[in-house]
């Protein structure tokens, strides 16, 4: 008779779950260097997101993007809907910018700077003021629902909105004079479209910052999934130094490392209790990992406390961890090709953005032919065209502009002031002007011409500028 299997040895049932839900992660607050730093970015990031919009500039909002009237002002730059060349120009500099600094030193952007780093730390901090540190909130959401968590929790909402509703209402005055939306918020005058953008903004900052956290780096960030391919052995990263702390396990704190088999790691799981994304950075690189190094710093402290040296989870490089060069030999190799390649990249799109913005035309001109009277003779026998000249100031200053037209012989222009046009700083003319010449120079058909601007500040007439643009003189 066969002997039957033991139901003991069978593989157990396993339930697969093609959705679960998130585990609120409640990290505890690390204190140290690198704490210190991300609270130094927060402030300085939120300092300049906060209040630029505040800042004022010759009468006006020194950064405002205004949409509705198609102009970006930053500080004396005045940017038109043409200008766009620079904002593309500003988006590939970010990107190679990004690029460079991830192959140098991975996700430091993550880890400081990132606007759902900043929130979620914000969210953080206010979580541990009003309930305490990770025992104690972790306590509080398993307790019944009674009057002292009620009140707990509405002071906490409480504050998160305020934080969430004042992000919205700045962002929305980045695009809008916002020293004019604040008061007609609260007055109820404020345009729906504003209140709107300012509503959304504080929603997904109270979303994003104090509801999903983690669950935007995991399954929206598109940066976690390829910064793979910028990574290299070179680059430096946060790791658990698996031949030093290894095998792990708790020990007596009198306990030196020489009378023990274990590694440094005492196992006591700190690293993961601070992650703000709930990580163990033992199981190595992970593309959960932002990078915060807030597991460093309490890795630290312990090691202090145990009197062992500092490091056993640092910054540093595949290399090093595989023995190819030590430590103190890391900042030799930051001039590999990878990261000479991405810096000269970055460095011939920053002067070619800088180079553009500094020598633009702060005139941009649109012509257009008055169809409803292609060619006529006037009074004094001369073939005549009208054109509709729109000239846009992309500067902060009045200009003066003055005309002329050439193409061929005996060609004049008339229409225009004496004393030329004058176009208001960020503002726009439309001026009409008739070409004429003798008609036997001007035969049936297209003919080009060219119109001539001559530019330059009210205040600074030696400082002439000229711009050319090519028409068509439609003869008899």
């Amino acid at each position: 008779m066969a002997k039957q299997p033991n139901s003991n040895n069978l593989p157990k049932e396993q339930v697969i779950q093609l959705y679960k839900k998130a585990e609120r992660i409640h990290p505890k607050k690390a204190t140290g260097k690198y704490a210190n730093l991300r609270i130094l970015m927060i402030l300085v990031t939120q300092l300049f997101f906060y209040g630029m919009p505040w800042l004022m500039w010759d009468d006006r909002q020194a950064v405002w993007f205004d949409l509705a009237g198609r102009h970006f002002y930053i500080f004396g730059l005045v940017l038109m809907a043409n200008d766009l060349l620079l904002l593309t120009g500003l988006l590939v500099i970010s990107a190679f910018g990004l690029f460079w600094w991830t192959t140098i030193a991975g996700r430091l952007w993550c880890g400081y700077a990132c606007p759902q780093t900043v929130y979620t730390e914000i969210m953080l901090w206010i979580d541990h003021l009003v309930e305490g540190d990770r025992n104690k909130r972790m306590k509080l959401d398993k307790e019944p629902w009674n009057a002292r968590k009620i009140r707990i929790k509405l002071t906490k909402y409480l504050l998160i909105f305020v934080v969430a509703a004042w992000t919205g209402i700045t962002f929305a005055g980045w695009f809008v004079p916002i020293r004019e939306f604040v008061p007609a918020i609260f007055h109820g005058t404020a345009g729906a479209g504003s209140f709107g953008v300012a509503a959304f903004y504080g929603f997904v900052t109270w979303l994003f910052g104090h509801i999903m956290r983690g669950q935007v780096c995991f399954y929206m960030c598109p940066y976690a999934r390829f910064q793979s391919a910028m990574f290299d052995h070179d680059t430096l990263v946060i790791s658990y130094d698996t031949e030093r702390g290894e095998p792990r396990g708790a020990r007596k704190k009198n306990v030196s490392r020489e009378e023990t088999p274990l590694g440094d790691c005492i196992n006591c799981t700190m690293c993961v209790q601070v992650c703000p994304t709930g990580i163990d950075i033992r199981d190595g690189l992970q593309y959960q990992c932002i990078g915060c190094a807030a597991c460093i710093d309490a890795c630290n402290e312990v090691m202090d406390k145990m009197n062992y040296p500092r490091g056993l989870i640092r910054y540093t490089t595949e290399a090093v961890l595989n023995k190819e060069y030590t430590d103190a030999q890391i900042k030799k190799r930051l001039l590999r090709p990878k990261v000479v390649w991405y810096g000269g990249l970055l460095m011939l799109a920053l002067i070619g953005l800088l180079t553009f913005g500094f020598t633009r035309d702060t005139l941009n001109v649109d012509i257009m032919k008055d169809r409803a009277a292609m060619a006529r003779t006037n009074q004094d026998g001369l073939l005549e065209n009208t054109y509709r000249l729109r000239l846009t100031n992309a500067s902060e200053k009045t200009q003066m502009v003055k005309l002329e037209v050439s193409g061929f012989k005996d060609i004049r222009l008339t229409g225009q002031p004496e004393n030329g046009v004058r176009v208001k700083g960020g503002g726009s003319e439309m001026v009409i002007v008739q070409v004429a010449t003798q008609p036997e120079y001007a035969r049936k058909g297209s003919h080009p011409i060219v119109f001539t601007f001559h530019y330059a500040p009210e205040n600074e007439p030696n400082r002439v500028r000229d711009l050319r643009e090519k028409a068509s003189f439609i003869g008899e």
